[in-house]
């Protein structure tokens, strides 16, 4: 889609897709396997998920194994799932290669992931130093290279910040899952354009969020642009932004804080005093749902084929069925003059330099 749109008339935001985000930090497997049952039944186009072994806090206090989840995923329902991931420490690229085949060979044309650089709270656990970030970067593009020569069915061995000794992938298939590049920073947007089968990134102020898919697509980046927009909604605007402020205040942190810090419990430690202005500037908070509606078609304006819709709250029935009826109608087919977005204002950079 194009970046720019005519500066007159109106255009019509029929091509959009608007998906789940399942979290597995908030909501335990089996719940949040009727969830993404629930949002297809309702009229949700496709879900993506994150993979933590750490929730972001305490009260969050889940941590399902979204690879497992995928597949019971994929197989109760008729939905496209992505999933944002990180090889490279926890996993090894021929693990990811692996698990990312199988399920696109059970489910063809029905599953992405996201390879990001990682954050150390999921990484620590093996023990192995946590690399700067320029090395991770460098140790992700490995692995995204190890991964594509595995997915075409290549005996793989390479020596370098990974090591893959003789893999080979025996089902691989016909088409491999598409690597969408996860990214918060125009520069990572940037760099991601010479690999990348599309972009995905966090709500962030439109400037930034336009800078980031103008260098991705002035580098050569191809595919589509995702978008996964953190929300709070309900009854009252108290209670939106209780909710936010419960379970969303240490996602509020600009990197290297979510990069480095090791548990839950030191991110509850700084997000003690984290107050509802902060959250507000991470989470689009409102009890009016044509609020919602808005800032949605904005995203859309700014050029993202596909939004993914985290209910920041732990409970997801009430906003999956009041988003099914009053939002999403809205926002595919409502015809929106093309005027300067005006999005909710993020004043802080989202926690992670991958979606989650």
């Amino acid at each position: 889609m194009p970046l720019d749109r005519p500066s007159g008339g109106r255009y019509s935001l029929t091509m959009v897709t608007v998906g789940f985000h399942a979290s597995h930090e908030q909501i335990s497997p089996a719940q949040l396997l009727k969830d993404v049952q629930h949002a297809e039944r309702a009229g949700f186009d496709a879900a993506m998920c994150s993979d933590h072994i750490e929730p972001w806090s305490a009260r969050q206090g889940h941590s399902g194994f979204a690879w497992s989840w995928l597949g019971a995923a994929l197989a109760t329902t008729g939905l496209r799932f992505g999933v944002v991931t990180a090889p490279g420490q926890r996993y090894h690229p021929a693990i990811i290669a692996h698990a990312s085949a199988t399920l696109a060979c059970m489910f063809p044309g029905r599953f992405w992931f996201a390879p990001g650089s990682g954050e150390n709270m999921n990484e620590h656990i093996t023990g192995d130093p946590w690399p700067a970030k320029d090395l991770r970067q460098r140790r992700l593009e490995e692995c995204v290279d190890v991964i594509r020569r595995l997915h075409r069915g290549e005996e793989v061995t390479h020596r370098g910040l990974v090591t893959v000794e003789q893999a080979r992938i025996w089902d691989v298939p016909d088409s491999p899952p598409p690597l969408i590049a996860p990214a918060i920073s125009v520069d990572t947007a940037r760099r991601a354009a010479a690999w990348a089968d599309g972009l995905v990134t966090v709500n962030q102020p439109a400037p930034k969020l336009r800078d980031m898919l103008a260098a991705y697509r002035d580098g050569g980046g191809k595919g589509k642009a995702v978008l996964q927009v953190h929300l709070s909604w309900a009854g009252s605007e108290q209670e939106a932004a209780a909710i936010a402020l419960d379970q969303w205040r240490t996602n509020t942190f600009a990197p290297p804080i979510p990069w480095d810090l090791p548990s839950a419990g030191h991110f509850d430690g700084i997000g003690e005093h984290v107050g509802e202005e902060q959250v507000r500037g991470a989470v689009n908070v409102a009890a009016s749902l044509n609020a919602h509606a808005e800032w949605l078609s904005d995203y859309v304006e700014l050029g993202f084929d596909e939004l993914y819709l985290h209910f920041v709250g732990q409970q997801q029935d009430a906003f999956i069925d009041a988003f099914a009826a009053e939002v999403l109608p809205q926002v595919r087919t409502t015809d929106q003059a093309s005027t300067e977005p005006q999005l909710a204002a993020a004043t802080v950079t989202p926690a992670s330099d991958a979606p989650a």
